[in-house]
């Protein structure tokens, strides 16, 4: 539900009645990921996706049973070999959906309300529910848990589940990842028999985008548009302005490498060198190629990309660190305009952070929906 987090806390702020659905578990073909929310309200106002268009409606009608009743309720919908079309997914695969009403007045709905602001503010947070308990039915209750392991709420009114909760909870957290977990219900050295669904949410990966040229303007909103928190850097002033570079989250005036080894980057970060220039290149990459980073990317030639590579070399870098480098950045699209380059560049990245092989799916035999990567877009899901 906190991919969904801005919409939701609104709904709280104005004291609406909800009831969301949340996906648990994915098997084979989905579009979907865990974490992936649909909510309806009192009014039978609709946000959110939990299978783009399959089984929405289904999903919909659990929603307001749950806000009439007020139970929760663990669904799973799949492919229908007697009929494609009725309730079931037509792409083959199996999602697991929980759906939780969140009534104004309840018990719990503090709980739900800080969690939705936190992640709406960008703040660090895990929210933890019960999916499945012991007589096979989600209970109610939720926990929200904070990078240092401190909880509150509760799920169920079982201390010794809360505690194992918060430690499973904030190891994911601390992988920014969403997903489930089988535990005790009675504590973690007890037999499974429990599963919990953990939300993590954690602030935008970054972007950092080296070099304030036309090719950077175009990829700054498509970074945008992925959901990157996008930084252009370029050490001149002339070029890197607010006016060039409007929808940028931060534009910083510095030697690109300087910048780099004072800026926090983390397992999320890409960084796209667009400089081809050799003195700000250099020692740009033999920085970024140290980096534990998600994507280090170099525009140019290919007789840029060979005498940058030779450079980097002669100043120490190794193969291993090279083989890291994705040079000339991109794929092979035919681009020319700056929208087109920037759409082969991001294509790139998301084919390296998910495991895509960058062909035609047409005639291909690999999955259309792989399993999500651990730390990648399906591991974050608020944010991405």
């Amino acid at each position: 539900m906190l991919d969904i987090a801005d919409e939701l806390n609104q709904w709280v702020k104005e004291g609406r009645d909800f009831a969301v659905a949340t996906v648990v578990a994915v098997e084979g073909s989905a579009p979907r990921t865990p974490g992936a929310a649909l909510a309806v309200d009192g009014d039978g106002v609709v946000i959110g996706s939990v299978s783009g268009g399959c089984v929405e409606g289904a999903v919909y009608e659990l929603c307001v049973q749950a806000l009439q009743d007020g139970e929760p309720v663990l669904e799973r919908f799949g492919y229908s070999a007697e009929d494609a079309f009725a309730v079931g997914l037509t792409c083959g695969g199996v999602i697991e959906v929980l759906v939780t009403p969140v009534a104004a007045h309840a018990p719990g709905r503090q709980v739900f309300a800080a969690a939705l602001a936190a992640a709406a503010r960008g703040a660090t947070t895990a929210l933890v529910r019960v999916a499945r308990g012991t007589a096979g039915t989600p209970p109610g209750g939720a926990l929200l848990v904070h990078p240092d392991g401190t909880y509150e709420g509760g799920l169920d009114g079982a201390p010794e589940l809360d505690r194992t909760a918060a430690a499973e909870a904030r190891a994911l957290l601390a992988a920014g990842r969403t997903g489930t977990v089988d535990v005790g219900a009675a504590g973690r050295h007890c037999e499974p028999d429990t599963t919990l669904l953990v939300e993590s949410s954690v602030p935008p990966p970054r972007m950092i985008v080296f070099g304030a040229v036309d090719f950077a303007s175009a990829l700054v909103r498509t970074g945008k548009f992925l959901g990157y928190h996008v930084t252009v850097c370029d050490a001149r002033p002339v070029f890197a302005t607010r006016v060039r570079f409007p929808e940028a989250d931060d534009i910083v005036v510095e030697w690109p490498h300087r910048y780099l080894q004072r800026t926090a980057t983390d397992g999320r970060t890409v960084l796209c060198v667009l400089t081809h220039d050799a003195k700000f290149d250099v020692p740009l990459l033999e920085t970024a190629l140290r980096l534990p980073v998600a994507f280090v990317g170099a525009m140019g030639s290919r007789r840029t990309h060979e005498d940058r590579d030779r450079r980097l070399r002669d100043v120490g870098v190794t193969e291993a660190e090279l083989s890291r480098l994705h040079s000339p950045i991109g794929l092979d699209l035919g681009a020319r305009t700056p929208e087109e380059t920037a759409l082969s560049i991001a294509a790139e990245i998301v084919a390296a952070r998910e495991g895509g092989t960058g062909r035609p799916l047409t005639g291909a035999h690999t999955p259309i929906h792989r399993a999500p990567a651990p730390g990648g877009v399906g591991a974050n899901v608020a944010a991405a």
